[in-house]
């Protein structure tokens, strides 16, 4: 690989006029600079286009119908001169030296076609932030190297970064078939799976790269999918895990994502949720987990009600060690 990559940052936007220019001037504040900035308005109806185009020849904007964040960056991709892609949502931001300690690792390992890295999450409304990994765990386990050799088995482990820390060959994504515009949820770790079937090892950085802004208006973690979406989603990777013999690897991290998703069910009282998994995946989980999970959806809204009170407890200690937002009140 030449050492001289070329750089396009994607950037998404729907009406993001409150946080664009953040976004956009965290890319121009880069010790590395894109090469090229693509902000792609997404049918926005406030003035996102407006704030982008003060910008000048400095930030090339596509202007389309509204599609979704997915048709959003595939356009974006579609568009870019880069060999290489790096994404940042609109409303979220990268720190300085995100590109130069990227671009640095890939010189170093010229073999990587994809790299990741930590970031903060930001609940700045209750001033407060943290890594979304401690950069020691992460250090630790990757130890001598600075990449994981097997991204999913790294992202079962809490090591997965997101869409702001992606730095990925524009060939690679083309060739894993861009992101699925029919999903309204798990759109972006959907690609990073069929990328990791392809390529699993991808490089690491232990230090945040960017700060992910918590609850803010455009924010996708607002989104609350049924069971079906999951379940649907687990099952059709499942069956293209084993197409690709990543299937050992790929059941951990069906497990581990299924378990995260019925305990946030829990909060909502989605009894009917969780028991649809539960009968269509149940061989991924011990029996005790099983029994366990059948019983507190038994009294879905009384369960629901301790989860509430038990996650009140824990952010008064501040005993949570990742920042996250507080779970909206039980219905």
């Amino acid at each position: 690989m030449s050492e001289n990559i070329t750089i396009t940052a994607v950037i998404p936007a729907f009406n993001s006029a409150a946080h664009i220019r953040r976004a956009i001037d965290s890319v121009l504040a880069q010790t590395h600079p894109a090469d090229e900035i693509i902000v792609v308005d997404d049918g926005s109806t406030d003035s996102t286009a407006e704030i982008v185009r003060a910008y000048g020849d400095r930030v090339r904007l596509i202007e389309q119908s509204n599609g979704g964040a997915s048709a959003a960056r595939n356009t974006g991709i579609l568009a870019a001169t880069g060999d290489w892609i790096a994404f940042l949502d609109a409303d979220d931001e990268w720190l300085p030296n995100r590109l130069t300690v990227q671009t640095e690792m890939l010189k170093h390992h010229p073999d990587l076609v994809w790299v990741s890295g930590n970031a903060i999450s930001c609940s700045c409304a209750e001033n407060r932030q943290a890594p979304d990994v401690k950069p020691d765990t992460v250090r630790r386990f990757l130890g001598d190297k600075v990449f994981l050799n097997d991204y999913l088995a790294g992202y079962t482990k809490g090591i997965r970064g997101n869409t702001d820390t992606k730095l990925i060959r524009r060939d690679v994504l083309v060739e894993a078939g861009f992101f699925d515009p029919s999903l309204k949820k798990a759109e972006d770790i959907e690609l990073w799976w069929k990328i990791a079937y392809r390529h699993p090892r991808i490089g690491f950085v232990a230090e945040p790269l960017a700060i992910y802004h918590l609850g803010t208006s455009q924010s996708l973690n607002k989104n609350k999918m049924q069971g079906r979406f999951y379940a649907d989603l687990i099952a059709r990777h499942l069956t293209l895990a084993e197409q690709f013999d990543r299937l050992d690897s790929f059941r951990p991290l069906a497990e581990h994502l299924l378990r995260g998703w019925m305990r946030s069910m829990l909060f909502d009282a989605r009894a009917e949720d969780i028991r649809l998994i539960l009968n269509e995946f149940g061989s991924l989980f011990p029996v005790g987990y099983r029994l366990w999970m059948r019983l507190l959806t038994r009294f879905p809204r009384t369960t629901a009600a301790g989860c509430h009170t038990l996650s009140k407890i824990i952010r008064t200690l501040h005993l949570r060690r990742r920042v996250v937002l507080p779970p909206k009140p039980g219905r």
